[in-house]
């Protein structure tokens, strides 16, 4: 009986180890360069799924009322009956923050080691030159970016920053909120910082895949740049339809 009980705590110990091994190996690669550009990368690739998913289910205010709540009611309701009303709705919340509060992280780590492989001060002084304006605003823009997101889940989530707000009534919101002009300028302003984010980041992505040489050099620039700004204009559409009268 002795033989079998050695076998398994020597096959639990191995199994514990390997698990041990693994972690030791994410965590050595996360503190390197190229594991932040991983991490970096990977938190980007959420944060757009969210942007695109999320410019989907705005567009649907262009249906009226009675399909936009319905479809806002039907995110609280995911998981049902499962899970209780709005559970699955903050998970998937709270992964998104995590991820662009890593995504802006893991960005500024990239730079500073980016700038500590130049420590010559003309080098730095070359860089602008040698980089598109969307990637050198990526360092500020991620910031307001998130600054944004807050005061976004303020006057339409929680409503504190929206006078009309009325719980459950989010096409009333979302109307409310945009019919004062400060708030829609600012909500343009934010998507066209995302927008840049996406053109630098689809532009950046193609380059790390090696995509970057005659002739796709070309379509990468193009393809970057009509993603970005379908997807700003998307967004930008809401508020300037609300303004205009045609979202009442």
């Amino acid at each position: 009986m002795a033989k079998p009980r050695t076998s398994v705590y020597h096959a639990c110990a191995y199994h514990i180890n390997a698990r041990g091994d693994l972690l030791v190996r994410v965590l050595t690669l996360i503190r390197t360069l190229i594991g932040k550009k991983i991490l970096m990368a990977v938190s980007g690739v959420v944060v757009f799924g969210f942007v695109v998913a999320h410019l989907f289910g705005n567009l649907k205010v262009f249906q009226g009322p009675e399909h936009f709540n319905a479809y806002a009611e039907g995110l609280r309701t995911v998981g049902a009956p499962f899970f209780a009303r709005g559970q699955l709705l903050w998970v998937a919340r709270s992964i998104l923050i995590v991820a662009a509060v890593l995504h802006v992280w893991m960005s500024y780590l990239v730079t500073r080691a980016s700038w500590a492989a130049r420590p010559e001060q003309y080098e730095r002084r070359l860089e602008p030159t040698q980089t598109t304006y969307a990637a050198r605003t990526m360092r500020w823009g991620g910031v307001l970016i998130l600054l944004y997101v807050v005061y976004h889940l303020l006057d339409l989530t929680f409503g504190a920053a929206n006078p009309s707000f009325v719980a459950g009534d989010v096409y009333h919101n979302l109307v409310a909120s945009f019919q004062r002009v400060p708030v829609s300028a600012v909500y343009v302003l934010a998507n066209v910082v995302v927008g840049y984010h996406i053109y630098h980041g689809i532009w950046s992505a193609a380059q790390t895949l090696g995509l970057h040489r005659p002739p796709v050099e070309r379509w990468r620039h193009g393809v970057a740049g009509i993603v970005a700004v379908v997807i700003t204009a998307g967004y930008v559409s809401i508020p300037v339809a609300v303004l205009a009268g045609l979202l009442r």
